[in-house]
């Protein structure tokens, strides 16, 4: 019936009383019921029905409530007044509180206490999704805290537990005069076999995380805290989070779901298309089969994609399409098909309150059609055909791709013929090299499974191998992965799952030795491409401090320092993806890791200060100040940089806190930078995350961690090197409030802006570059940074204007073009240019080199020349068509550097450096 179609109540009723042997006695029984749906009141009925839950006995009212409510929202069904989503809601609200008050009933019977503290119902199934119907059975889980459990003082803990869960089940299942009030199956508990009907928490916790099969994974996204403690439940479920949303991809879960509906058709003895005794929840196309649709993608995706954590069916396909896991038209036809078939079920229940989910035969099938207002039993067999035959093909896409079994890997000699004929140099050595991958001795590809996996994707994998710049080096490097990881079957499986990131893997395999070593480390980074936005640029500092945040697996410090560490690994490893791709300009990848990297140097900060004041209190009027340096407080680091930072505190330094455990201010800031440094650095479970160099702190090693600011301002006016000053020019404030932050500014404008001696600045810059030039020598004809005309140079160049502070005029540069004192190295050029102190030129030269340092971290790592593939993907990086033109182009920018070095400073550093050389 259309959802704006007026709610027909006497055809509702009459079809009812015609064609529902059940609900026509359920309605003679409850005369008031009747009238108030004849008048149309639905909402006053239900109202009536909940009312005669409040019978003191409680399995009176359990059975009593339970008949009104299901005649009442039949009958409401029937008439269209009540959508399939408020049906299913009310019946799953009434079992979440007939299971409740069972509980307390059970406890109270023996204790005299109607609490249920330590006792814990978990809903799975459709009563945990939200989608009871009528004749459901309800799946709780039972368990139970021997330390809480309400008992007598001669109780043992678990007996006591076994005694509520059978008079748990007695008091809602048992017949009586009144019926009974649900059908009660704990089938799901951890091993059901051999447990106890109550399972304590500690041994559910171990079966979960250490012992639990496949189907158990999925029934869990289902599962709810529903009735009892729900607290504790929801704890519960909190802690097994990783067992059900696993942060690895996991295509396996295709096969299994794939095996389970196998084995549910072969066992299914009904007929495989609409008609009599055709099952509409098991059969093809089903009920059954739309759930295990949705439940598959949830499971493969919702460790990663936190949107699909939803319970029911219907908002699960929605969740799928909304993130674009599935085709919006899937999800549409699906969950009509899914809507629909909850409906013809309800209706086949509806006639004697039996759990039946099959088409009967004759007149019977006749008579459930016109229950449901069709002509007859052709109508609905015409209608079911069609609806069926749609969400099966849609299931059958999702599971025949996975079902077919791999070709057996062929044996050395046949694999080193594919091997040769693919261009392979020594294919017979090359042959058994990967024959032995397989031979038991790599715990990678050890078990049934994984070589099955692995022989499924060995051949496109080959011939991708086959197919790259530099074969061997794939095959070496894959190699390396397959020797460390413990496990590769998830690997596996994913990359024959998505053939596109096969070609990404040997991208990363052959062109960039970076990516190498991450995947050897972990490879479920692989993961990271299969998300919808991998392949774009992170979000700001917020949206990835949320995307951390979120990524916690508990809400305790160690679990949020690992998530940092998780999602700076995927976010990092995306964008190496993506240079080496070519799919973004370096530039903007320089910045995107620089706002990871800032996302979590501030959400480590955050916690790392809470952490602390737990156990030593808080200074009043003071706080902990982070400051950038280098590439990061310009905004540009690249996968190689380490975070140059300075730690200082507002307020008095001989303060003290007023924590448990007291400490002075200066020891009190020491020690939490200490502890913020190692947050940033220390490796944990999920590894390391970025190298902290805290050198230009005043004093460098020698002075302490942190200081206070007026200690700051006072070393930089007073004791401070030109090269320090020089440092500060890209110093910007990432941790602190904005009144900390604006007293911070103050001190280093009063540093940046002091009047200096030009010639005296001018010897120390050129100085300090030539000792550097010196010590530090290119690693190569590349080397962007430490070639003369290169990076070094033009920041130096920069730094020197910068501290210089005014115009030709001598108009000071704070008042005239502030741009031209930014952090940002390129925000500086322009601004310099605008003041007319350097060439506007001069832009185009530092992007370009800026592009070289940035793709070259990851292509070029030593400033050597690379490979030719790397060569071209950093040519491409780079704007540049070819190597040789990308050459052309750096010597160039190197000449218009000098030029312009040699104009404002005087000599001439290319001839220099020839000179050098010769």
């Amino acid at each position: 019936m259309g959802e704006n179609r007026k709610p027909d109540w006497d055809s509702a009723l009459a079809r009812a009383r015609a064609h529902a042997p059940f609900l026509a006695r359920a309605l003679d029984r409850q005369p008031e019921l009747a009238a108030l749906l004849a008048a149309g009141e639905g909402e006053a009925a239900l109202a009536w029905a909940r009312s005669q839950g409040l019978h003191p006995d409680t399995e009176v009212a359990l059975r009593r409530e339970r008949l009104a409510l299901a005649a009442a929202l039949a009958v409401g069904d029937l008439a269209g007044a009540f959508p399939l989503a408020r049906v299913v809601g009310e019946l799953s609200g009434f079992a979440d509180r007939a299971l409740d008050r069972a509980i307390r009933t059970a406890i109270a019977e023996r204790t005299g206490e109607e609490r249920a503290d330590g006792f814990i119902a978990l809903a799975l199934g459709k009563q945990g999704a939200g989608e009871l119907n009528y004749s459901s059975d309800i799946d709780p889980i039972l368990l139970y805290d021997r330390e809480r459990l309400p008992r007598r003082a001669s109780d043992d803990p678990g007996e006591a537990a076994q005694r509520y869960a059978r008079r748990v089940v007695a008091l809602l299942s048992g017949n009586s005069d009144e019926g009974y009030a649900l059908r009660v199956d704990l089938r799901l508990r951890p091993q059901s076999e051999i447990s106890p009907l109550a399972v304590p928490v500690g041994a559910a916790l171990a079966h979960y995380q250490g012992q639990a099969l496949a189907w158990e994974r999925a029934a869990f996204t289902r599962a709810r805290a529903a009735a009892g403690d729900v607290a504790a439940g929801e704890d519960f479920l909190a802690a097994i989070r990783p067992f059900v949303w696993r942060s690895q991809l996991d295509f396996g879960a295709i096969e299994e779901i794939s095996a389970l509906t196998q084995r549910i058709r072969d066992s299914h003895s009904g007929p495989p298309i609409p008609g009599p005794h055709f099952d509409v929840k098991r059969g093809r196309g089903g009920i059954r089969e739309i759930e295990f649709y949705a439940q598959t993608h949830q499971l493969i995706h919702g460790g990663r994609d936190l949107s699909l954590r939803v319970r029911g069916t219907r908002h699960a396909l929605d969740a799928l399409a909304s993130a674009g896991w599935i085709a919006p038209e899937h999800s549409q036809m699906l969950g009509e098909g899914y809507d629909r078939l909850r409906a013809i079920e309800h209706r086949l229940q509806m006639v004697n309150d039996r759990q039946t989910h099959s088409l009967p035969e004759g007149d019977a099938l006749d008579n459930v059609a016109r229950l449901d207002g069709l002509a007859d039993a052709a109508a609905l067999v015409e209608e079911l055909t069609a609806l069926t035959g749609r969400t099966g093909r849609i299931y059958d896409e999702l599971i025949c791709t996975r079902t077919s079994a791999p070709a057996p890997m062929p044996e050395a000699s046949d694999l080193a013929q594919e091997l040769a004929a693919l261009g392979f140099e020594e294919p017979e050595t090359l042959a058994e090299r990967i024959e032995s991958w397989r031979d038991g001795r790599h715990a990678a590809i050890r078990s049934p499974q994984a070589v099955a996996a692995w022989d499924r994707l060995a051949p496109a994998l080959i011939r991708a191998m086959a197919a790259s710049d530099d074969p061997m080096r794939a095959v070496t490097r894959w190699e390396r992965i397959v020797e460390s990881v413990p496990s590769a079957i998830t690997t596996f499986r994913l990359l024959d799952a998505r053939p596109e990131l096969t070609r990404r893997l040997v991208a990363a395999l052959t062109l960039a030795p970076v990516l190498s070593d991450e995947l050897a480390r972990k490879p479920d980074l692989l993961d990271t491409l299969v998300d919808r936005d991998a392949l774009e640029l992170p979000g700001d500092r917020a949206a990835i401090m949320a995307r951390m945040r979120g990524a916690a697996v508990r809400d305790d410090y160690e679990a949020l320092l690992d998530a940092i560490r998780v999602i700076t690994g995927e976010i990092r490893f995306a964008l190496g993806i993506q240079l080496i791709e070519g799919l973004a300009d370096p530039l903007e990848i320089a910045r995107a890791l620089s706002r990871t990297a800032e996302a979590a140097l501030t959400l480590a900060a955050e916690a790392t200060v809470a952490e602390f004041a737990s156990k030593h209190g808080m200074i009043a009027d003071s706080e902990l100040l982070i400051l950038g340096l280098g590439r990061l407080g310009g905004g540009a680091l690249t996968h190689a940089s380490d975070l140059d930072i300075v730690y200082l505190f507002t307020g008095d330094f001989a303060a003290q806190s007023d924590g448990a455990r007291p400490l002075g201010g200066t020891v009190y800031y020491n020690r939490l930078a200490s502890r913020v440094s190692a947050a940033l650095s220390v490796p944990t479970a999920q590894g390391a995350l970025y190298e902290v160099d805290t050198r230009l702190r005043p004093q460098g090693n020698q002075g302490p961690l942190a200081v206070s600011c007026e200690a700051f301002g006072k070393y930089q006016r007073e004791a401070a090197w030109t090269w320090e000053h020089m440092a500060l020019t890209r110093a910007r404030v990432l941790y602190g409030s904005p009144a900390a932050r604006a007293e911070l500014e103050a001190v280093l404008a009063q540093v940046l802006h002091a009047p200096r001696d030009r010639e005296a600045l001018r010897d120390a810059v050129l100085g300090m570059r030539a000792e550097m030039a010196r010590h530090k020598h290119p690693g190569g004809p590349i080397d962007a940074k430490l070639m003369r005309g290169g990076l070094v140079d033009l920041e130096f160049l920069v730094h020197y204007l910068q501290l210089r502070g005014e115009t030709a005029d001598g108009t000071p540069l704070a008042a005239s073009v502030p741009q031209a004192l930014d952090p940002d190295l390129g925000v500086a050029l322009a601004g310099l240019a605008a003041a007319g102190l350097v060439p506007e030129g001069l832009a185009a030269p530092h992007a370009l080199m800026s592009r070289m340092l940035v793709a070259g971290r990851m292509l070029a790592p030593d400033g050597s020349t690379p490979p030719p593939s790397g060569a071209r993907a950093l040519a491409r990086a780079c704007g540049h068509e070819s190597y040789e033109g990308l050459l052309a182009a750096f010597a160039d920018a190197r000449a218009q550097v000098a030029a312009a070095w040699k104009q404002i400073l005087g000599p001439d550093i290319l001839a220099d450096e020839q000179e050098t050389q010769s």
